[in-house]
């Protein structure tokens, strides 16, 4: 139970910094957080951005796993991601979301 609840504090932070940043965050309450992109080029290139530049290895879902259109990029934080992680990883996000020039404003609903 307690590797479990770390879990999804983990899952819980990540959501919530990610949001902070305008990121359009899918959040159904479970363990993995989906980060909507909605396009297959762009959810491929931040993918193998973060895993080039910044060491850090994201799924990425393309059709036909979802819908046209709602492309995404699944992160599964788990106990073992400290601080240091999450912060590598909020900020390469930060950084390639604004290099892809992709919209921000949507993540407010």
């Amino acid at each position: 139970p307690e590797l479990r609840e770390k879990h999804q504090q983990q899952a819980k932070a990540l959501k919530l910094r990610l949001k902070g940043l305008g990121l359009p965050i899918i959040d159904h309450g479970s363990h993995i957080v989906p980060v909507m992109v909605g396009n297959p080029v762009h959810t491929k290139l931040l993918s193998d951005m973060l895993l080039e530049d910044h060491g850090i290895y994201v799924q990425p879902i393309n059709f036909p796993t979802v819908p046209r259109g709602t492309e995404r990029l699944r992160f599964t934080p788990s106990p073992v991601h400290g601080p240091k992680e999450m912060d590598a990883l909020v900020r390469g996000m930060d950084k390639l979301w604004s290099h892809c020039a992709l919209n921000r404003a949507e993540a407010a609903g």
